[in-house]
């Protein structure tokens, strides 16, 4: 079974995207920052990450940057998952190395969708 990091500063839109993505057969570990993200890569060692953009500590910019800069996690796949929906907001985000960039609100089927091919990718 896939594991999926969900890195988001917000409880509501954490437990949300968590809950869609267990109700889609993945197992699911959480951080509320970037921070803490660094941590849980290390134990958890996740096969793809989801994360937000705008998180105290560290933003999604920044934590992207660093797993993709990382001989070990550079492989890993990044969504980013963001209220920044405007299209520079994206570009910049592909450019930090994300491999999906998705604006909220957001459809569940969306997010599934684009985590799921990312999985098989």
């Amino acid at each position: 079974m896939s594991k999926v990091l969900v890195v988001e500063d917000s409880l509501a839109q954490r437990q949300m995207i968590s809950d869609l993505l267990k109700g889609s057969g993945l197992t699911v570990e959480v951080a509320s920052n970037g921070k803490e993200a660094l941590k849980r890569v290390e134990q958890y060692a996740p096969d793809i990450v989801v994360l937000d953009i705008v998180m105290p500590e560290m933003n999604g910019y920044e934590l992207c940057r660093r797993l993709k800069n990382d001989p070990k996690t550079q492989n890993v796949p990044v969504v980013m998952c963001s209220s920044k929906g405007e299209e520079f907001d994206r570009y910049w985000g592909m450019r930090q190395g994300a491999d999906a960039y998705i604006a909220k609100p957001f459809q569940p089927m969306e997010l599934i969708g684009t985590v799921k091919q990312l999985l098989r990718g």
